[in-house]
């Protein structure tokens, strides 16, 4: 008899008397906690996000539908960027201001390639107003995980209020688990033992979140 196998009986006998419960997932855990903090209107959540988006040191634009190409146009521009990863699904209007180089999102993309690119634009799933967070799910406008954490520079577009929410619970009941959810609070960071803050680590060092009504 292997160790598996000892471990394993061991494990049943342990078991044995545990009796089955067939409640259904959905019904296992009581969902009657609380949803939001607070009673908000829309304006109010959107506000709520731009705060926190900043406190994380996200860069926060506003905007409306006719100015978000001269909007990213103008984010490109100041950062100097030359080229730019684009999502096979994002609307190429918002491009339309800039004469960036594009770099289309590819299966067979390699992360030096990806490091030489300066900016990467896309969209979102869904933005969490309370927690400051931007949920990316891989849909054809936000592109593969891999193009928003190799670039050093990350532009998301939210359209408000449409795609913003209180609360994580209310952002999970958008979201599909199967899916690659990425979740972003802030630009990468990461602190030593000494508490000396370092940004671009696991992902990009600047994120700049354009908040876009009328779209």
């Amino acid at each position: 008899m292997s160790s598996r196998d000892v471990i394993l009986g061991r494990v049943r006998r342990a078991i044995a008397d545990v009796r089955q419960d067939d409640t259904p997932y959905e019904q296992a855990v009581d969902r009657s906690y609380l949803r939001e903090h607070g009673a908000r209107s829309a304006a109010e959540t959107v506000d709520l996000l731009a705060e926190n988006l900043a406190d994380y040191r996200a860069i926060v634009h506003h905007c409306d539908a006719d100015g978000l190409a001269s909007t990213i146009a103008g984010l490109l521009a100041e950062r100097g960027s030359a080229s730019v990863v684009v999502p096979a699904g994002l609307d190429e209007a918002w491009l339309a201001a800039t004469d960036v180089t594009r770099v289309p999102d590819r299966l067979d993309s390699t992360p030096h390639e990806l490091d030489a690119v300066d900016s990467v634009v896309t969209a979102c799933a869904v933005a969490i107003a309370e927690t400051g967070t931007l949920v990316l799910d891989g849909s054809p406008d936000q592109g593969r995980r891999r193009i928003t954490l190799v670039p050093d520079h990350h532009i998301c577009v939210v359209r408000v209020p449409d795609q913003v929410v209180s609360s994580v619970p209310q952002a999970l009941e958008r979201l599909d688990p199967a899916r690659p959810l990425t979740w972003i609070s802030g630009p990468s960071a990461t602190s030593d033992i000494e508490l000396d803050r370092v940004e671009g680590v696991h992902g990009p060092r600047t994120l700049e979140v354009v908040l876009v009504s009328g779209e």
